[in-house]
């Protein structure tokens, strides 16, 4: 997928370990107290869209029965977290795009018996990816689900710890914004770099442009992309006329490169580092801090992990 992977269990923060305490469960699961009526000129963007197709190959064997999107982490999948983080930004329907055959399981997990606790006014909608061609060619295979809205974005295999979408949101002026995190040299090789451009506050930058895993020599920055955007209807266009890139596909990390030739896209500097669960390192990480935060099982958890170690 654009934007790289680490391969390993450390967080896309790029700082190899985990930065700030664990959080409390009201910070993973429940909505911030910014004010839901849209006051003070906030947009409200009302569609997610999750690309959740890959085959989850370094995850196997256990994604040869169940899709890389519902591994569960703690008590809930992996899309779940996602899902939850969208629907407390104000999303009211989240479109899932995913591997042929796999878009039924999805749907089940969110439908049967009934609304999941959060979701309740949720609308789910997956979308297939008949051909896996780049995390851009899943974007654009979203779009006439879309129908011509402005949307959230997000990797499933990416869990943010706090509401990075909610933060980005209240940000929001109306060109596509993407969301970014200092990088160390080590990862400069496995996620896409942007080029930075004039600061509009302390965490809001113009971005110019934007390379697709640079490494150390070719990085215009240390900002890199990590998995959470506000795209306009304009990234469709963008990607529609995309030649595939590196790896031979369809990269996100071009339309944004794109989009900020054009002065058409800002970065969030999100003070959160996301946990990649798209590897079974970073899938023992994510279990571990999402357990010790869980309201019901952390503090046996944490019992449980000071008699072991």
């Amino acid at each position: 997928m654009a934007h790289g992977r680490s391969g390993v269990g450390t967080r896309l923060g790029g700082c190899g370990r985990r930065t700030g305490p664990v959080p409390s469960q009201g910070q993973l699961c429940t909505a911030t107290e910014r004010d839901r009526t849209q006051g003070g000129g906030r947009v409200t963007i009302e569609v997610a869209v999750i690309p959740a197709a890959g085959r989850g190959t370094r995850l196997r064997p256990a994604t040869r029965v169940v899709p890389k999107a519902l591994v569960p982490i703690v008590d809930r999948p992996a899309i779940q977290y996602g899902v939850e983080e969208a629907a407390r930004a104000g999303a009211t329907e989240a479109i899932i795009v995913v591997d042929p055959g796999v878009g039924s399981l999805v749907h089940k997990h969110f439908a049967d018996e009934g609304p999941l606790p959060g979701l309740e006014h949720m609308k789910i909608t997956p979308v297939t990816q008949p051909v896996p061609l780049g995390l851009g060619h899943a974007v654009l295979t979203a779009r006439e689900a879309v129908a011509g809205r402005t949307f959230f974005c997000m990797l499933a295999d990416n869990i943010s710890r706090i509401d990075v979408l909610d933060q980005m949101a209240a940000q929001f002026d109306g060109t596509s914004m993407v969301s970014l995190r200092h990088l160390t040299d080590d990862f400069l090789a496995r996620y896409g770099v942007i080029v930075p451009g004039a600061w509009r506050s302390e965490t809001v930058v113009e971005v110019r442009g934007a390379v697709e895993k640079p490494g150390v020599e070719r990085a215009p920055s240390r900002l890199g992309l990590v998995g959470r955007y506000i795209f306009t209807p304009e990234v469709f266009e963008t990607l529609d006329g995309l030649a595939p890139g590196f790896g031979g596909e369809i990269q996100l990390t071009d339309a944004i490169d794109a989009l900020g030739r054009r002065g058409r896209c800002d970065g969030f500097v999100s003070p959160d580092d996301l946990l990649d669960v798209g590897n079974p390192a970073g899938l023992l990480e994510a279990s571990t801090v999402l357990g010790l935060a869980h309201a019901e099982l952390g503090e046996g958890y944490r019992r449980f992990l000071k008699g072991l170690l």
